[in-house]
């Protein structure tokens, strides 16, 4: 388990609307080339694939529903997504809107960002995000010792964020709500829980949720002393089924236009990243991931 530097990434850019969405690798990429695996991006092949993955229009699944490229299997609705594997989540780009003090506005130093339900707005700001009901769980363990399972980390606090039903995200798309942002501190077990809605599939990228670990609540506050910075996947069978429900029909043709192997933060492996999700879209769904620092 390593501290990460606070030191903000890559220089803030401007984003005067919804399209910049449509910008998602010349905002990413600079923070991509930084993991641990750009290696391989950085060769003249490798990084012209990844530029025309991006524009790819096709999407693959396996017999049993489960995304192309990485373990599947599990009923309808039950899709057990494997959480194996050796080694730490990877470290991911925050994005372009993480509103972490590291591009712009910074909910981290608001009264009220330390909660469990994020639907709505807090603080100065009111409205709630429309969506299919998600539940997520992140489990934070230290691996950094012996042994495969790792140690629960109480007490570490973890900031998600994720775009609305629209793909927007608050506070730069949406500048007058601040809903679908939320910081918990962990339980014993190091778990967190955050009630939500389902993000959309915007133009480029795989349905995600952002998040950061810290070592406590104290440090989450105030924005310092970030340990990790990732990103959750979510499965694709789940995606689809919310997705053709009113309210979600611009993700359909978005989905259809990226997959896992060609999304530009997941397609260097997403074994550690892809949420176990079950439920329905009637009942909404529940979705965790163990988070390895």
């Amino acid at each position: 388990m390593k501290r990460q530097s606070s030191k903000p990434s890559a220089a803030p850019e401007e984003h005067d609307a919804p399209e910049a969405h449509d910008l998602g690798l010349s905002h990413d990429l600079p923070t991509l080339l930084n993991r641990r695996h750009a290696i391989g991006l950085l060769t003249a092949g490798g990084l012209a694939a990844a530029l025309a993955a991006c524009t790819s229009g096709t999407s693959s699944t396996s017999p049993t529903g489960a995304p192309s490229g990485g373990p599947g299997g599990g009923a309808p609705g039950d899709t057990a997504q494997s959480d194996a594997g050796a080694g730490e989540i990877p470290e991911e780009t925050n994005g372009p809107f993480p509103a972490d003090g590291t591009n712009g506005p910074n909910a981290l130093t608001t009264t009220g960002v330390v909660r469990s339900d994020i639907t709505s707005s807090f603080g100065d700001s009111s409205g709630t995000a429309d969506g299919i009901p998600l539940t997520f769980s992140l489990t934070v363990v230290d691996v950094s010792g012996e042994g495969d399972a790792g140690t629960p980390v109480a007490g570490a606090a973890v900031y998600a964020w994720h775009c609305d039903r629209d793909g927007q995200y608050s506070m730069y798309d949406i500048t007058d709500q601040n809903y679908l942002r939320g910081v918990q501190e962990a339980d014993a077990d190091g778990t967190v829980t955050f009630t939500s809605i389902f993000p959309a599939c915007y133009p480029g990228r795989w349905p995600h949720i952002h998040f950061e670990v810290y070592p406590s609540l104290d440090d989450a506050t105030s924005a310092t002393g970030r340990m990790r910075t990732s990103q959750l996947a979510l499965p694709q069978d789940v995606s689809e089924a919310v997705y053709a429900t009113e309210g979600y029909e611009q993700s359909v043709a978005n989905l259809q236009g990226v997959t896992l192997d060609s999304d530009m933060v997941f397609s260097d492996g997403y074994a550690l990243q892809m949420a176990r999700v079950s439920g329905s879209v009637s009942e909404g769904y529940t979705a965790t991931l163990r988070v390895p620092v």
